[in-house]
């Protein structure tokens, strides 16, 4: 992947977007992308509620890594579950800097070591969270202080890893009575599914699928 900076800087979108288009109509990938989300009554349908998280790209002089977080236990939201650093957007802010607030916050990765690249597509969730990703790459040589009211447990897998194809698993389970199947990429022991990993599908897609890149196997 020797070229991954400069097709990163390339593809994704260099303006972000504002609150309200985050919010507005235009959704490009969500939780419905393999099953369309359908809602029994109308007190199922959430609220949306406006995120963003950070796509960390470390680059590593060994090849760049992607930065993961297994969410604490005792979360209300997504709990135990593999995430990108981030959040809910506060008010005055734009995404990048929700995402770079909620990175030092879960963390403790300064805004100092990330170079913003840019945005990824809007991503939906099926609990009503509207997430803008934000990638940026990361320069070695942070010292990370984990939020462990938030966080359990940080690592890094190797984005060649996350942009190959043959790693894009669909698995299936049962939501709300209907079946859904979602994309899924364990690794190493951790279970990368859901919307983490239907942002780094939308991340292939976007970046690395006309490249025809096929990276390390499981």
């Amino acid at each position: 992947m020797d070229n991954y900076r400069d097709l990163i800087l390339a593809r994704v979108d260099r303006q972000q977007p504002t609150l309200e288009e985050l919010l507005g109509p235009k959704v490009m990938r969500g939780d419905g992308d393999l099953s369309p989300l359908e809602w029994a009554t109308r007190d199922q349908v959430p609220v949306l509620r406006a995120a963003a998280v950070l796509v960390p790209v470390v680059e590593h002089l060994s090849g760049p890594n992607v930065l993961l977080t297994r969410r604490s236990d005792n979360l209300g939201n997504h709990a135990g579950q593999v995430a990108f650093p981030g959040g809910k957007i506060e008010v005055g802010e734009t995404p990048q800097e929700a995402a770079l607030r909620e990175a030092d916050e879960e963390v403790g990765l300064k805004a100092d070591f990330v170079e913003i690249a840019g945005f990824l597509d809007t991503y939906e969730t099926g609990t009503g969270f509207r997430i803008q990703p934000v990638v940026g790459f990361v320069r070695p040589g942070f010292t990370l202080t984990v939020h462990d009211g938030e966080v359990a447990e940080v690592f890094e897998v190797p984005l060649s890893f996350l942009m190959n194809p043959r790693n894009h698993e669909r698995h299936k389970a049962t939501w709300r009575g209907k079946e859904r199947e979602y994309y899924a990429m364990p690794y190493n022991g951790h279970y990368i599914w859901g919307a983490t990993a239907g942002m780094l599908k939308n991340m292939y897609d976007r970046i690395f699928a006309e490249e025809g890149f096929e990276g390390v196997a499981p």
